[in-house]
């Protein structure tokens, strides 16, 4: 045990965290130079498309300092925002956390983020400057900003370089020497924490543990103690680029375990694994449930998919632990599921999955956040609001409170105007501005999460020239003017579109929204009324032109009565049509909103 070092690495999406991964894999003779590739870590297609890591992966090398024989368990995390529910995962099963700044870039909000979290867990950190070949590379002033950060002394932040190689043997050591080796006593009763798992399609769920205590057998009868089932082990083993099995995992190690687990629900990330027989009494502590900051519903396009979509949900959020699910029904959409994320990327990725993993063709509603309701007559007991169509009428009301978070923005001083700007506009108030050097400033906002949902992201990366960097966390709910806004096409209320927003932006989101839909719905044989309205009340409207058929063209002469008579049977039949009409939203509309500052 004193010979194992579990560390997981801490960056921001582009620190080149994964070329350097590569690096240690190479120098440790993990990988041959065959199985080395870019971002050899991320399996998925998505992640080397987008070029970020979206899920957690664990990998373990073996290492020979000094003559004496090193494991180190590597657990690559990713870094934006969205995923920080699998770092804290992550970060519960290892002992050390590798620092990484990018040398040209400075630090990020996200990197100091996902740092505090580590340094609650008690983990040593091992700061590194990254990318130091580049020729826009400034690592006097990025190394005082680390120094700042965590206190640390100036030989103390070691230099490499993922794409040369320059400093990596260093590190190595600097790993064995500055990481603790995992505490736990080997004669106890088994105790491991889940930190993943995987749906195998073959042999069912594999689960990967950290060992606490005591050690894991194979053919050993385990329990899984949130949910009480237990199952043998027909297999255990390490987590190298392909699955090694062994015999037994001892204290401390990292590893691995299939024993036929079919149904999803059976397997709960930070749960305990015990023995059946003499077993641990109580599980490991400190893993929290997560909290989904963005909801939205998820809808098969056919009817008779819903089934297929709950299980493939139920085999995403295996791999995915912060995804969350219920089943509701909508009017317009049919049956599908109410789905809580941890923000928009988040979703999207979601979505990407669902599409290439399963071949799953769904339709997203608009997404929103979570809400306070408190009733007059019982002001005291809290309504839960998830969808707009969960808001009761608000003149029995006393009042509602929306999720508020505190934003933390760094940028370049240059644009320290715009990005006030941008989070005033968006009713943020600003609670600090301190600047990290000369030329970087840090601006806490204190702003309501439904402002930040949907674009603002996007417009932060533009009016900084994709210098910013954004993190934020919940700080409670706030009393605020909300209103419910519905859509109306044809007179027929859509439930998919609407939303809960504040009084102040109703009038100029309803006609956004009016505008957009406009130009998305195909026009018809008659004319379709798009209208946004606040209960009773139109705020705004666009009518869809009907397609005209010119029935006067074979009138060339003779008395105009001909061509009136014509023209009223054409406004007749329009009319008709326009009573038993049906307009079908196509998929791109309910994703309008999202567009609104396109």
């Amino acid at each position: 045990m004193k010979n194992i070092r579990n560390f997981c690495i801490i960056a921001h999406i582009d620190h080149g965290k994964s070329t350097l991964a590569d690096r240690l894999l190479e120098y440790t003779n993990t990988v041959t130079q065959r199985e080395l590739q870019s971002q050899t870590l991320d399996d998925m297609d998505l992640e080397k498309e987008r070029g970020i890591t979206i899920k957690s992966h664990a990998i373990q090398m073996d290492y020979e300092l000094n003559g004496e024989k090193y494991v180190l368990n590597l657990i690559d995390t990713p870094g934006h925002v969205d995923f920080s529910y699998e770092v804290s995962r992550s970060i519960a099963a290892c002992e050390g956390a590798l620092l990484i700044v990018d040398a040209a870039q400075s630090v990020q909000a996200q990197t100091i983020s996902n740092l505090y979290l580590a340094l609650e867990n008690d983990l040593t950190i091992i700061p590194i400057l990254n990318k130091i070949d580049l020729p826009s590379a400034n690592p006097e002033e990025v190394t005082d900003e680390i120094m700042n950060l965590i206190g640390c002394e100036y030989e103390d932040v070691l230099r490499v370089s993922g794409k040369t190689g320059e400093g990596v043997h260093d590190l190595l050591e600097q790993i064995v020497k500055r990481i603790p080796a995992p505490v736990g006593d080997p004669e106890a009763p088994l105790q491991a924490l889940v930190f993943d798992s995987v749906y195998n399609p073959f042999r069912g769920i594999e689960a990967y543990f950290k060992v606490v205590n005591g050690s894991i057998k194979k053919g050993q009868r385990i329990k899984f103690m949130a949910t009480g089932k237990m199952y043998e082990a027909d297999e255990v083993g390490t987590l190298k680029l392909k699955q090694q099995p062994k015999k037994e995992i001892l204290t401390g190690d990292v590893g691995y375990i299939i024993s036929g687990i079919k149904d999803a629900r059976e397997v709960k990330v930070g749960d305990t694994i015990t023995t059946f027989e003499n077993g641990a009494e109580a599980p490991i502590e400190g893993f929290e449930e997560v909290k989904p900051m963005v909801f939205a519903g998820i809808y098969p396009i056919e009817a008779e998919d819903f089934e297929e979509l709950r299980f493939s949900l139920e085999k995403l959020r295996l791999n995915d632990a912060s995804l969350v699910f219920e089943p509701e029904s909508s009017a317009a959409l049919g049956f599908g599921f109410r789905c809580g994320f941890l923000g928009m990327l988040h979703m999207e990725i979601v979505q990407e999955r669902l599409d290439r993993e399963f071949n799953m063709d769904v339709i997203t509603t608009v997404p929103n956040v979570s809400y306070h309701g408190y009733s007059k007559k019982d002001p005291d007991k809290m309504i839960l609001i998830n969808n707009p169509s969960e808001m009761t009428d608000p003149v029995l009301l006393d009042r509602v409170e929306e999720p508020y978070i505190k934003a933390s923005i760094i940028t370049k001083s240059d644009f320290v105007g715009p990005v006030m700007t941008l989070c005033i506009e968006k009713r943020g108030e600003i609670v600090n501005q301190s600047y990290l050097t000369s030329e970087r400033v840090e601006l806490v906002f204190n702003m309501p999460l439904a402002e930040v949902v949907f674009d603002f992201y996007d417009r932060l990366k533009s009016i900084s020239k994709g210098y910013a960097s954004f993190d934020y966390h919940p700080i409670g709910f706030r009393p605020s003017k909300l209103v419910k806004m519905d859509i109306l096409i044809n007179g027929d209320m859509v439930d998919a579109l609407s939303s809960l927003i504040h009084d102040s932006n109703a009038y100029y989101i309803g006609k956004r929204m009016c505008e957009k839909l406009r130009e998305l719905i195909p026009r018809q044989q008659f004319d379709i009324a798009v209208q946004a309205a606040l209960g009773a009340k139109v705020i705004a409207r666009e009518t869809i032109k009907a397609l005209r058929k010119d029935v006067t063209a074979k009138c060339y002469g003779g008395d105009i009565s001909r061509k009136r008579k014509l023209l009223e049977k054409q406004k007749e039949g329009k009319k008709k049509m326009k009573q038993i009409g049906r307009v079908e939203v196509p998929q791109s509309a309910f994703m309008a909103v999202l567009k609104l500052n396109d």
